[in-house]
């Protein structure tokens, strides 16, 4: 795991308990495929919102989900880094 990994996961094990619900948002391209792809990283479609934004060029997804560690929420914005054109907040 590189420094940067390891220092995320430093700072989610000290700021929150675990397992815990964790608060996600990314900033998606207006692109159904990319949207799908970063709405399947959840388990449940009705704990995330939507937003667009003025322009509609970009979608503001959020979500909350309880997650067990903070490895299972690195694992999420590393899958989510995968998806071009996705930002991670």
């Amino acid at each position: 795991m590189d420094k940067a990994l390891e220092n995320a996961k430093t700072i989610l094990w000290a700021q929150q308990k675990w397992p815990g619900i964790y608060y996600f948002k990314f900033i998606v391209p207006n692109d159904k495929v990319k949207l799908e792809l970063v709405r399947k990283l959840f388990q449940f479609e009705d704990q995330i919102t939507y937003r667009t934004s003025k322009d509609i060029r970009f979608i503001s997804l959020s979500c909350k989900q309880e997650m067990k560690n903070p490895d299972e929420v690195l694992a999420v914005y590393q899958k989510a880094g995968e998806i071009e054109g996705v930002i991670s907040l």
